[in-house]
């Protein structure tokens, strides 16, 4: 079992330079968009990109100097091997927000059909969304990388929109991971699985199971254009991103941000 994980401060900006990402359009229309729970409140889904728009972005991030991940050296940092590239980009984070009609989901309040009070949505989210960390993650996975059980971390940031406007406090509680891969692709393996059973979700309080509600694995496969949202911090569920097992799996990573 993965240590406890602890809030942490935001990291020092990354010495990557921005990239002259692709635009993000044409989007995908947002009747084809909904955000679906694998598992109520803490695992959601949507079509978030066009097949084309993923594959523009997949040639792009082929171009980028990612590097492999070293081996961790601390005990409670769970093993990950995969290529990855960050950059702190307040404008691509708001891009991504807003232009793939994410924004429009997630304030909006509608999930599963049904519409969410201001109430219920603020007690989803955990307080006033702001938008995306600047924080940009990519990962690559290749055949035989992976990443191992571990728990996702809350941070305090600094939220900018990317417009130049004022500088907000806020803390992360959702991770955020766009797939660019899928069987579409050739990619195999390498789906997101989540363990509500276990006896802590992050390393804090009971898990689901002690309720009688045990839901074994919860697999979130990977689709082309699909992202995935989950909570993290206190409330994560221990969680895998299972081994490739053909071709590659694409990822663009950041997180959801409220104010605090």
């Amino acid at each position: 079992m993965p240590l406890k994980p602890k809030t942490v401060p935001p990291k020092k900006s990354t010495t990557n330079t921005a990239p002259d990402w692709p635009p993000l359009h044409p989007p995908l229309a947002p009747q084809k968009q909904r955000l679906t729970s694998l598992l109520p409140s803490a695992i959601l889904t949507t079509p978030l990109l066009p097949a084309p728009l993923a594959q523009t972005y997949r040639s792009f991030l082929a171009t980028l100097p990612l590097t492999t991940t070293p081996f961790p050296k601390k005990r409670d940092h769970a093993l990950r091997v995969n290529d990855r590239f960050s950059v702190s980009d307040a404008t691509f984070a708001s891009r991504l927000w807003h232009d793939t009609g994410l924004a429009t989901l997630v304030q909006s309040g509608h999930m599963d059909g049904e519409d969410l009070t201001a109430k219920e949505r603020a007690e989803l989210w955990g307080g006033e969304v702001l938008g995306l960390n600047s924080n940009i993650r990519i990962y690559r996975y290749r055949e035989g990388q992976f990443f191992d059980r571990h728990y996702d971390e809350e941070n305090l940031v600094t939220f900018e929109d990317g417009k130049g406007g004022e500088k907000i406090k806020g803390r992360t509680t959702w991770t955020l991971l766009v797939y660019l891969s899928g069987r579409e692709t050739g990619c195999e393996g390498g789906e997101t699985v989540f363990w509500p059973d276990e006896d802590s979700a992050g390393g804090f309080g009971k898990g689901r199971g002690e309720n009688g509600d045990g839901q074994g694995e919860v697999v979130a496969e990977m689709e082309v254009g699909l992202a995935l949202l989950h909570r993290h911090g206190r409330e994560c569920l221990l969680h895998e991103g299972r081994e490739v097992k053909r071709g590659e799996k694409w990822v663009i990573r950041s997180d959801l941000v409220v104010r605090r």
